[in-house]
């Protein structure tokens, strides 16, 4: 899957369009490297993803096309948030 569809799918950005442009600003990694809105979202992949002045790292536990809004977390495990200094 996508990864600004994942983003939307799993609810940790809310719109599609809005995580295609956060990715090409290079503001998600996946598995360490810097992240289109295009690249394929696997189970087992980390997620970083910079919001402003925190970072959220997030380890993929599942990919489904369609969830409900209570299953939304189950997608995913957050496995840190830190700030960052600037």
């Amino acid at each position: 899957m996508r990864l600004d569809k994942f983003l939307k799918v799993s609810r940790l950005i809310k719109r599609r369009t809005l995580a295609k442009s956060v990715a090409d600003q290079g503001r998600i990694k996946i598995n360490g490297n810097t992240a289109k809105a295009s690249t394929v979202v696997a189970k087992g992949d980390q997620i970083e993803i910079q919001f402003g002045q925190s970072l959220v790292t997030v380890q993929v536990n599942d990919v489904q096309e369609h969830v409900r809004k209570h299953e939304a977390e189950l997608l995913y495990n957050i496995i840190k948030e830190e700030k960052i200094e600037s």
